[in-house]
């Protein structure tokens, strides 16, 4: 009978249900030991199972495409890239109470890039852009422009108008407002993309960046993953560098002035959605995206 109670948007995740779904998918990894990983992102809890996969488990109804939308694009991907990226291995059905599709990949050894390690390296930008070139120049034989498949499309700066005004509203005795107010004006109003889509990973900052002996060794978490307008991932030249690599990184990606405005305006966006957010409860989201809200007025 039904109760009118509705279903909890953010399932309990912890080892018991990770250990569950496990084995009854995957019976030939039940002996392997699950390990939290800590801190985890915002969209996935995240197992390292074994010393060599990994378990991603979406925390909400947001993120439940990203299994399915990995398993399919980032094998065919990988062979163009110049930096690894996770190679899935298994896409878990729902079950033992959680209801949405979670994913099993191949381990990435390495830390997250930082600011403070890499902010001032002009390598590690000429690196970047590289790959950046590489994502935007891979077309398949089934190419979907045109009608692109709504799993690869993504929403626009303007969608972002009401919430960013708001944020800036709000932030505005901690940041400079009438700055925020002109970079976002600014961006809205640059030209939109009149090239062909190319590939975006869509979620390009830091924290999706690994190292590896201070070296940028991996790019992972392609959840926003999609074709159309590439200023999004411009947001790494504001979580990531300084002036100096951040004009390294420009020139070698080909930047034009209106992407680059277009691309400080996501940058704005998503540092002020991720700074009201969590920062208040979050002192490394605090530092992280004050650093990018900042990096972003400056340019």
């Amino acid at each position: 009978m039904a109760t009118g109670r509705t279903r909890d948007p953010f399932p309990v995740i912890d080892a018991a249900l990770a250990r569950r779904l496990v084995d009854a998918q995957f019976p030939q990894w039940a002996d392997l030991p699950l390990r939290l990983l800590d801190p985890a992102g915002s969209d996935h809890v995240i197992y390292r199972l074994g010393e060599e996969l990994s378990v991603r488990l979406p925390r909400h109804a947001g993120a439940i495409g990203q299994a399915e939308k990995e398993a399919e694009w980032l094998p065919r991907l990988a062979p163009h890239l110049p930096l690894a990226i996770p190679v899935p291995v298994g896409v878990g059905d729902p079950g033992a109470g959680y209801p949405w599709p979670w994913a099993v990949s191949r381990w990435l050894d390495g830390e997250a890039a930082s600011a403070e390690a890499l902010a001032g390296s002009s390598r590690a930008a000429a690196e970047l852009a590289e790959f950046l070139t590489a994502l935007q120049q891979f077309v398949p034989e089934d190419f979907p422009v045109g009608g692109a498949r709504s799993e690869l499309t993504a929403g626009s700066l303007a969608d972002r108008d009401r919430a960013t005004r708001a944020a800036i509203a709000e932030v505005g005795g901690v940041f400079d407002r009438a700055a925020m107010a002109g970079l976002w004006d600014t961006a809205l109003g640059a030209p939109g993309w009149d090239r062909s889509p190319v590939w975006f990973h869509g979620d390009f900052h830091t924290g999706n960046l690994l190292t590896v002996d201070g070296r940028l060794s991996a790019v992972i978490d392609f959840g926003g993953l999609g074709i159309g307008d590439p200023a999004c991932d411009l947001t790494i030249a504001f979580t990531l560098m300084s002036a100096g690599s951040r004009a390294v990184f420009r020139a070698a990606l080909g930047v034009d002035d209106a992407t680059w405005a277009r691309g400080r305006g996501w940058a704005l966006a998503t540092g002020l959605n991720a700074y009201t957010s969590y920062a208040a409860d979050n002192p490394r989201v605090a530092a992280q995206t004050t650093r990018q809200i900042t990096e972003a007025l400056i340019g």
